[in-house]
């Protein structure tokens, strides 16, 4: 790891200091904004996206977005939010992606916007077809779905949030048993419990190395993990059996990706090759500060050594990233590794816009609770 840190140090960008605190006001400004201009550009939010073929509105990348905007209603409740989230479920029938009998969790994260908008109506059309779809994959003796880290963060959720409705504890034992068996099984186990950091799917658990020789560990891969475990604990009660587990992991990783950070904020997209397509990008940088601020927020990690982190990378996003008009710069595209999607730049729109911001709007909103 010393060689890691020395790497990283003489290859990072020297810049003047960035501002270590950013009010309320500020950080509220910075995501409306970003989201003012994205519901302006998609003012039907019904229509299908377009990037090579047509998809519906209901895939992933769109469900991150809801995410992050049922969690900007959360700080800055506003009916706009909630008509246009309401449109957009409406229209795909509260329905996972491909149906109930799907199994795929980049299907299903659609549905954790449709479970927010249940508890706060009690309408059981908003929940009915997502809790088919569970129990259908519940009813399995198959735990190996989630073979990519990605998927942890788009459908384990779902499973805290049904149990969280119901308090059937069947729904929750079987998202552990499936975590289980991604972080200790797939692929001989996606989990390097040695660096506190994920493989991103068995294609890269050794002996594949970086161009430096170190592991390869993608930064929103890492970042969808610590999403996912803020998740889990933000809808988990105090007392529930598994919850020590997903605190272990969310203070492990932040305490291994906080010496990482660039000295402008930002994280490289090869955690430990700076070499390797390194540079400013946003998605796996938001990613990261939401799961330190909600650390901070609920006492799992020091604020006093913490907040500092998350507010040089949140100023640098803002000022790096944020283009007047609220378009956000510097987010690498989809795909599953540094190389994809490259160059990352302030100017070059990823293929999906979508859920970069929806990262950017989860940081946002956390970061607003911090004392």
């Amino acid at each position: 790891m010393n060689k890691i840190l020395t790497f990283v140090a003489a290859v990072a960008i020297a810049l003047p200091a960035v501002a270590q605190t950013a009010t309320q006001a500020e950080v509220l400004d910075a995501a409306r904004n970003a989201n003012d201009y994205f519901m302006a550009k998609y003012a039907d939010p019904t229509e299908p996206t377009n990037v090579k073929k047509i998809r519906p509105s209901s895939l992933w990348t769109r469900a991150v977005y809801y995410e992050g905007l049922m969690a900007l209603y959360g700080i800055d409740p506003k009916n706009e939010y909630i008509d246009y989230t309401d449109r957009w479920a409406a229209f795909h029938k509260w329905t996972p992606r491909d149906g109930t009998s799907t199994r795929d969790a980049d299907n299903q994260c659609c549905s954790q916007t449709y479970l927010d908008r249940f508890v706060m109506t009690g309408d059981s059309a908003m929940m009915r077809p997502t809790m088919e779809n569970i129990r259908g994959q519940m009813a399995e003796t198959k735990l190996g779905y989630w073979t990519w880290i990605d998927a942890i963060q788009m459908a384990m959720p779902v499973y805290a949030q049904m149990y969280k409705i119901t308090g059937d504890k069947a729904y929750i034992d079987h998202a552990m048993d499936m975590y289980r068996w991604s972080r200790n099984e797939c692929g001989g186990g996606l989990f390097n419990e040695a660096d506190g950091l994920w493989w991103r799917d068995a294609d890269f658990d050794p002996p594949y190395k970086e161009p430096n020789g170190e592991d390869c560990y993608w930064s929103r891969g890492n970042g969808w993990i610590v999403v996912a475990m803020a998740r889990m604990l933000d809808l988990l009660p105090e007392d529930e059996k598994h919850r020590k587990e997903y605190e272990t992991m969310l203070v492990s990783m932040c305490k291994a990706l906080k010496p990482l950070q660039r000295e402008d904020g930002f994280w490289n997209v090869s955690l430990h090759d700076p070499s390797n397509y390194g540079g400013k990008e946003l998605s796996g940088t938001a990613m990261f500060i939401y799961g330190m601020a909600y650390g901070v927020n609920h006492g799992l990690l020091d604020a006093a050594e913490f907040s500092p982190v998350i507010y040089k990378a949140w100023n640098a996003m803002v000022k790096d990233c944020l283009h007047p008009n609220g378009f956000l710069g510097y987010v690498q595209g989809t795909g599953k590794e540094p190389k994809e999607a490259q160059p990352v730049t302030y100017d070059r729109e990823p293929d999906f816009d979508d859920f970069g911001l929806g990262a950017f709007l989860m940081a946002g909103s956390e970061i607003t609770k911090m004392k």
